[in-house]
């Protein structure tokens, strides 16, 4: 295979690493839990609030499964306008984790023209499959699903840091609905907003506003980091100047949520993350792609370890 192939590759491989990436910072530690009641913005009390997110949390643990349209979009200034944009729509599933999306926006072909407009990401047992496109497939022997075992990475490395990461990273991108309703509970300024239609239906809107710090100590993933770790960690997120991020649900009158948005800010730039969710309970066949048509990544990069052909 040629180096113009891998290079191509990794362009697919950069577009995963920011579903897993955001992912990652929505991660929540599945457990709904309230705080101190007081009169908010719309009415609601804090107790108020809680109890409905706490409903929702229960419904969207137990519906295991949604559809999903998402929309990223990344703004920074180094970066051309348009080349942080993505949508996926598809299926989720959580309990077990799964999922099978469609990927398509700037974000795929920013770093090179030449990658295909959209692609399938496909996640199931804890292996990461994207779909590379007729076109490199012919330089691929014919393989056009490229397979990501992060977990087998990790274990082969035999570096601890490296698995708590890899592993770790794993975990958010089974990031679920109802782990995103538990975090926002975790916001010290929880709101709600008011009543809005969505998609047609009714919903009620709240939103809260979380420190990285609350953040990590929200995420299930940081108990696994010593607290040298932790230090270094949050040291390096304010250099990047991440100071939080807001969080908004709207819950449907099925006691689900029918809309989430993320938005983080820093100091090169933003994300904004938008994800719009129906038919919670949808029955799920999540599939990995034939072998015959599949290529193990990280075994082509050892085989490519001594000396990478030109091309």
């Amino acid at each position: 295979m040629s180096m113009s192939a891998w290079k191509r590759a990794g362009v697919s491989v950069a577009a995963v690493a920011v579903i897993a990436g955001v992912a990652g910072c929505q991660d929540g530690d599945g457990k709904a839990a309230g705080a101190s009641s007081g009169k908010h913005q719309a009415g609601q009390t804090r107790d108020e609030m809680t109890k409905v997110i706490q409903a929702a949390y229960r419904k969207t643990a137990d519906a295991n499964s949604a559809k999903v349209k998402m929309t990223m979009d990344m703004q920074m200034p180094a970066a051309p306008a348009d080349s942080g944009t993505m949508e996926m729509t598809g299926i989720q599933s959580w309990n077990p984790a799964g999922m099978d999306i469609t990927m398509t926006g700037s974000a795929l072909t920013a770093a090179d023209p030449e990658a295909p407009k959209e692609s399938r990401m496909i996640m199931l047992d804890q292996i990461m499959y994207v779909d590379m496109g007729a076109k490199r497939a012919a330089e691929m022997d014919g393989k056009r699903w490229m397979k990501l075992d992060l977990k087998a990475a990790a274990e082969a490395s035999g570096d601890p840091a490296a698995q708590k990461q890899m592993t770790g990273g794993l975990e958010n991108m089974n990031q679920d609905p109802a782990q995103q309703l538990a975090l926002l509970l975790e916001s010290p300024n929880l709101k709600h907003v008011g009543s809005e239609k969505i998609n047609g239906g009714d919903t009620e809107h709240y939103k809260g506003t979380l420190t990285f710090e609350q953040m990590l100590k929200a995420n299930k993933q940081s108990e696994v980091m010593t607290p040298k770790e932790r230090d270094a960690l949050v040291a390096n997120m304010k250099k990047l100047g991440m100071k939080g991020y807001d969080t908004e649900v709207w819950v449907n009158q099925d006691g689900y949520p029918a809309r989430m948005i993320v938005d983080m800010k820093m100091a090169q730039g933003a994300m904004k993350m938008r994800a719009d969710y129906t038919d919670y309970g949808a029955k799920t066949s999540v599939q990995a792609p034939p072998a015959k048509d599949t290529f193990d990544l990280f075994e082509m990069l050892k085989g490519l370890k001594g000396g990478a052909p030109q091309g």
